[in-house]
């Protein structure tokens, strides 16, 4: 939801799937077209605001502020102190004119209704009584408007409904003399309460919604099929190529198997597990080409989440050939001394920030990181009073290190694939299951790789609750000859029954 939206929240994933094409269908009037285009942006609106309040537990709105040193911060800014200096020339004018003062506050009034609980009875009343339009609008026409007491008023009742973090803002107001300053103030306040409102009003509601979310979303996901049914084509296309791999796997080991107890040729083998496959599938969701468009419609809510785990992933695994070469060329003797895991983590962990995007910038921090573990196995020798490692050691080492950007190195393989494969047993053990240990090579790194994999399966396994009878058919024409379609579609939708509960009391 990782993730807020702007004016929503800043961290909140920015892919809503485009799933309807802008183009009128032949033969249609293109109001029919754009009516279907605003019906589908509301679907996905809801469907991916609900989704953010499900599996982002940090979600709120804030109130947008575009950046000042953008165009669009200098525009507002110009157009704000506009109105503003306008409202101050009309109320220095001799007479005052306090036309646009009165439709202010009958703005303010309006957003402090909606602020008011239906418990309010007494204070809305009061609200009615001391903010009557008609009767402001009768002491401006006899000269006898109260502008201050009337803010004074407001302030106090915004007082009594602001949360407590609000409380040093309002009370702010009652310093303010200028009366412009003071209305401009009381609108930025009540944007601000109002905005607290809304995002009290989510957590309130977030347990009652976790309860209908996969029934919710598979709902509003089936309106969008039902205008637009091929929003699964680039689903499809992800399973069957997770299918394809699969099935190499499985004709791979049971090759190995075969050749292992001497059969002069393996097994037939069956069809394939749809689960393995789905995880199969959900394991390259972690390696996505960020070029590749096709990403399938049903994760698309999900994509900035899996990509930053994806990237988060990545940097973990090299982390952990950082420390395994280290470790090889130097030796317990350094890596068992107190702090230097730490301290090479930490180097390493800065010099790969924001490296992945590009190659060479991954090849310029790798040789950054070799000479960086190389300056620190030094120190931490000579602290000890120990010797500098050999110099065929420490060219070895840098070396090592720098062709780490290798993406067929052995080290990155070997640390690539136990990490891949302990992500992959953490899916298959569930939610509701303990995660299991990492690989001893990926030890320094385990409880952060125990923490992504925890993320990982939250989003993937409620996807699945939610998504599994859109899956079903899919894998059952991919995987299962006709006469047994039926255990496919139970292996792919059943078997993901209750997950959604699991999910919900993961939380």
């Amino acid at each position: 939801m990782p993730n807020q939206r702007d004016e929503a929240a800043d961290d909140s994933p920015p892919d809503l799937p485009c799933l309807e094409k802008l183009d009128s269908p032949t033969g249609s009037p293109p109001t029919a077209s754009l009516s279907r285009l605003m019906e589908l942006e509301s679907c996905l609106s809801n469907l991916n605001l609900a989704h953010e309040i499900v599996l982002n537990r940090d979600f709120c709105f804030r109130p947008r502020s575009p950046p000042t040193d953008s165009l669009e911060g200098r525009v507002t800014e110009i157009v704000h102190r506009a109105f503003w200096d306008s409202l101050q020339e009309q109320l220095s004018s001799d007479p005052p004119n306090y036309s646009h003062a009165v439709t202010l506050l009958q703005e303010v009034k309006t957003m402090l209704q909606s602020l008011l609980l239906p418990g309010h009875v007494r204070l809305r009343a009061q609200l009615d009584e001391v903010l009557d339009m008609e009767l402001i609008r009768q002491q401006v026409h006899h000269g006898a408007l109260d502008l201050h007491r009337l803010a004074g008023y407001i302030a106090s009742t915004m007082a009594s409904l602001c949360a407590p973090v609000r409380d040093p803002e309002v009370g702010a107001l009652r310093g303010l003399g200028d009366p412009v300053e003071l209305l401009r103030e009381i609108f930025r306040v009540l944007g601000l309460m109002k905005t607290d409102m809304v995002n009290f009003t989510i957590q309130s509601l977030r347990p009652h919604l976790l309860q209908q979310a996969v029934q919710y979303e598979r709902a509003k996901f089936q309106q969008i099929l039902d205008r637009q049914p091929a929003s699964l084509d680039d689903t499809t296309a992800w399973l069957q190529a997770a299918a394809a791999e699969e099935e190499a796997a499985a004709a791979a080991a049971a090759a190995a198997s075969a050749a292992r107890s001497e059969s002069s040729s393996p097994d037939s083998q069956g069809p394939v597990s749809a689960i393995a496959v789905l995880d199969r599938a959900a394991m390259r969701l972690l390696r996505w080409d960020p070029r590749d468009q096709r990403y399938p419609e049903t994760l698309l809510m999900d994509r900035a989440r899996l990509d930053a785990l994806g990237r988060r992933l990545q940097v973990l695994v090299l982390e952990a050939s950082v420390l395994l070469l280290t470790d090889a060329q130097c030796g317990d003797a350094v890596f068992s001394l107190p702090g230097f895991v730490g301290r090479l983590r930490r180097s390493v962990a800065v010099l790969l920030e924001g490296s992945h995007a590009r190659e060479a910038d991954l090849k310029g921090a790798l040789k950054g990181i070799g000479e960086t573990a190389l300056r620190l196995v030094t120190e931490a020798l000579s602290g000890r009073g120990g010797a500098a490692p050999p110099q065929e050691s420490r060219r070895l080492l840098k070396g090592q290190i720098s062709e780490l950007w290798k993406h067929d190195h052995p080290v990155r393989t070997l640390i690539g694939e136990r990490a891949q494969g302990f992500l992959r047993a953490t899916l298959q053990g569930g939610l509701a299951k303990r995660s299991p240990e990492p690989p001893a090579a990926l030890g320094p790194v385990g409880a952060e790789l125990a923490e992504l994999g925890a993320a990982f399966g939250r989003i993937v396994h409620f996807n699945r609750s939610v998504f599994g009878p859109f899956y079903a058919p899919v894998l059952r024409k991919l995987l299962f000859p006709p006469g047994e379609a039926g255990t496919g579609e139970a292996e792919t939708g059943e078997a993901e029954t209750g997950e959604a509960e699991t999910e919900e009391d993961s939380r």
